[in-house]
């Protein structure tokens, strides 16, 4: 493989060398790039999951993943996977901080499953900037140069060394650069009095992130790279994302997560949504769906930059007219995301209780689906690539429960 990333291939003859790289992904487009992510599925709570600052697969209970879990992913009618990974725990000190080879080797085991089943994969650093809590520290750094600089050095070399490990990897992997920095506030906190400096922070860090990866050259010079907004909200990524800029053009999207409202998708404390619904949230309906994600093609798609919902999800529920208010919310928000040209990731935890955070649909080490998530998982599926003219989101709409 050359440092351009082409395979090289020979027939037998020396004289005659083909070229071909390997790509999942023809073309740049941003149709082109949501049609291949399209509808995928998040591997939650494992590579992600961590106790007191250490990252371990099985801190929150979840087995470790196999090939099965792929398979089944990719039979389900999944295009694609995303792997939180937290890699705190396994780096070394400064200036080196070295990961441990024995966790980038797992790490590039799991990747390494999605690729085998034709799936492609986003990776990140995923709890390392929890609340500020952890090296990923955006409020400490927007107060002092001195540990932002600090940070930046950390985030470069982490990124240096996952970049070297995959460079010759197609463009089957994105690369995503954080998850939901914040300064333990969620959004509400001083990055709302503070003049702009941790959002100043933040694009520096991403800035930093896409140049670092494409200074390790192969493939990741032209890899597609996520870059999430300030804790992946969807108004203040319209407002204060700034894209950073890239030596290739059309290679970098754009993720926001979406759980509106919170209080219905993951706190169950509604168990109703929608125009239909009793025991609702007074905000977060239809419209609220139609208007987040127009606002966020008409900021991003229509300019030619692809955007994903990293994460999206609603909780299982325990009652059937609560579960039937359920599928309805994923499959709105399924076929709105696809009506408006968005791509979307399932957050599946692996929890297959009811409740608060209860949102696996697979299990995570055998594949087999939990409870009635087949059933949900058709829906979705449905909601996404049915191409019927009939099936309309205002056909989805009608159908709501009653």
């Amino acid at each position: 493989t050359t440092e351009e990333g082409e395979t090289i291939a020979f027939d037998g003859n020396a004289r005659n060398i083909r070229f071909k790289k390997d790509h999942a992904i023809d073309g740049t487009s941003v149709q082109t790039i949501t049609q291949s992510l399209g509808l995928g599925w998040n591997l939650g709570n494992n590579l992600d999951a961590q106790n007191n600052g250490y990252s371990s697969e099985t801190a929150w209970g979840n087995h470790p993943a196999t090939l099965k879990t792929f398979q089944a992913v990719k039979a389900a009618g999944f295009s694609s996977v995303r792997i939180p990974i937290t890699w705190m725990g396994h780096i070394g000190s400064a200036p080196d901080y070295k990961i441990e080879e024995k966790y980038m080797n797992r790490v590039a085991e799991v990747v390494g499953y999605a690729k085998e089943v034709g799936l492609k994969a986003i990776i990140n650093i995923h709890h390392d900037g929890a609340d500020s809590k952890y090296w990923l520290d955006i409020l400490g750094a927007s107060k002092s140069a001195e540990r932002n600089t600090q940070v930046k050095n950390q985030l470069s070399a982490l990124w240096k060394q996952i970049a070297e490990r995959f460079k010759y990897e197609g463009d089957y992997l994105i690369f995503e650069a954080m998850n939901e920095i914040h300064d333990g506030n969620w959004g509400w906190g001083e990055n709302r009095t503070d003049g702009g400096a941790q959002y100043r922070v933040y694009n520096e860090w991403l800035q930093l992130f896409v140049d670092v990866v494409r200074s390790t050259g192969g493939e990741n010079r032209y890899r597609y790279l996520g870059c999430p907004g300030y804790v992946t909200n969807i108004d203040l990524t319209i407002s204060e994302l700034k894209l950073p800029t890239d030596v290739v053009k059309n290679r970098l999207l754009v993720a926001v997560h979406f759980y509106d409202p919170y209080t219905y998708a993951l706190n169950n404390e509604k168990t109703e949504w929608g125009h239909t619904g009793r025991d609702k949230e007074e905000w977060g309906d239809e419209d609220n769906v139609i208007d987040n994600f127009n606002r966020m093609k008409r900021k991003f798609v229509d300019n030619g930059v692809p955007v994903y919902l990293g994460e999206f999800g609603c909780v299982h529920r325990s009652t059937d007219r609560a579960e039937a208010f359920r599928k309805y919310y994923l499959e709105y928000v399924c076929k709105a995301a696809k009506d408006y040209g968005l791509s979307l990731f399932f957050w599946d935890n692996g929890s297959a209780g009811t409740g608060k955070e209860q949102s696996g649909l697979i299990d995570h080490a055998t594949g087999a689906y939990l409870n009635n998530g087949k059933e949900v998982v058709d829906i979705m599926v449905n909601a996404y690539y049915n191409e019927d003219p009939n099936y309309t989101l205002q056909s989805v709409y009608n159908n709501a429960p009653r």
